[in-house]
């Protein structure tokens, strides 16, 4: 009968009552009923022993020299980035007013060609040299070489001349020519 009674008393997984909530307390009030006309029995409460627990501390962990090194890299390279980024923004930067530069030169190149081609104009030429009082040269203005006859040239010198006047003469030429390589 005990086992029927218990196994009425357990708690029941598929009974709703009402609702679809579970009902937790409702053993402790069946117990509860089943003994209400029974005399407690008092018990000496047993002193209760706090004990604290005692921490588990780890032991002090030494730090690799691997790590510090590799910490130290990659701070390394992240100051190298940030700097090749600022570099890299100067660039462009530079790049950009360079870029205007060149738009305003080219503006500038245009006009100052036109203007070039305008005075290589033969007629404004002629103008401006008419403007500046130059003419046609006269006929009696005019000469003509004749180029026919073949090249000469005739050079005279001094035969006998003696070691002393060589060498200076020699000396002179030396120091025209280092003089005309300097020039």
């Amino acid at each position: 009968m005990a086992a029927a009674a218990y196994r009425e008393l357990r708690y029941n997984r598929s009974a709703t009552y009402g609702d679809l909530a579970y009902d937790l307390d409702r053993e402790t009030r069946e117990r509860e009923l089943r003994h209400a006309g029974e005399v407690r029995r008092e018990t000496a409460a047993a002193p209760q022993v706090r004990s604290i627990p005692r921490v588990q501390t780890r032991q002090r962990e030494h730090v690799s020299v691997l790590a510090v090194a590799g910490f130290a890299v990659v701070a390394v390279m992240a100051v190298a980035v940030l700097m090749s980024l600022v570099q890299l923004t100067e660039l462009s930067s530079g790049v950009a007013k360079l870029r205007g530069q060149i738009a305003t030169l080219e503006t500038e190149n245009v006009s100052l060609t036109a203007k070039y081609q305008q005075m290589y104009d033969l007629s404004s030429v002629k103008k401006a040299a008419e403007a500046a009082g130059m003419t046609k040269p006269a006929s009696s203005q005019v000469y003509y070489l004749d180029l026919s006859d073949g090249d000469s040239a005739v050079v005279y010198r001094k035969t006998d001349s003696g070691a002393l006047e060589r060498l200076l003469t020699s000396l002179s030429h030396g120091v025209y020519a280092v003089v005309e390589y300097f020039n």
